[in-house]
């Protein structure tokens, strides 16, 4: 059973462009669905981990807003801080599930026992992840993500019942 996924921000949460205002505000477009089942997936009772190579405030709000507790930012080696979280979390590689789009994301990807990227992710790294997904990054990619884990995690009626009476 998947218990952790890891999340890279730019090309997966979002769709990997950086704004800037003409007064140097970064800005950042989340997907409402990705936020959604991220926070389902918290509520199914699993960790949630940010590992992202760049630092910005907006992370840190969207993180905060959506309960994950697990946040590293300007990471250069996104392998080690996953081999870290794992150890501290006392789970193993096979219990984690990882999403990246680029080169920068391959080695942790490695690690994970599933690994996903976009359908917009490097070549190099679709040819090395379990699963190439339908949907660009920040369009609803990592909602898909969760969706298929529900499924292999066999808690589709357990998600349901957070949010439908009756069932």
């Amino acid at each position: 059973m998947i218990k952790l996924i890891v999340l890279d921000v730019d090309g997966c949460m979002t769709d990997g462009k950086i704004i800037y205002s003409q007064d140097g505000i970064e800005l950042k477009n989340f997907h409402v669905k990705d936020g959604f089942a991220i926070v389902n997936w918290v509520k199914l009772g699993h960790h949630v981990a940010i590992i992202t190579g760049r630092d910005s405030k907006i992370v840190k709000n969207r993180a905060n807003e959506l309960g994950i507790k697990h946040l590293y930012q300007g990471v250069k080696d996104k392998e080690k801080i996953l081999r870290e979280l794992i150890f501290s979390l006392g789970l193993s590689f096979e219990e984690v599930a990882c999403i990246g789009d680029d080169l920068n994301d391959i080695n942790m990807l490695n690690l994970a026992g599933e690994s996903f990227t976009p359908n917009d992710g490097a070549k190099e790294v679709q040819e090395i992840v379990g699963t190439i997904l339908s949907r660009k990054g920040g369009n609803a990619a990592v909602r898909e993500m969760i969706d298929i884990l529900v499924d292999k995690n066999n808690q589709k009626k357990e998600l349901m019942q957070i949010w439908v009476k009756d069932l």
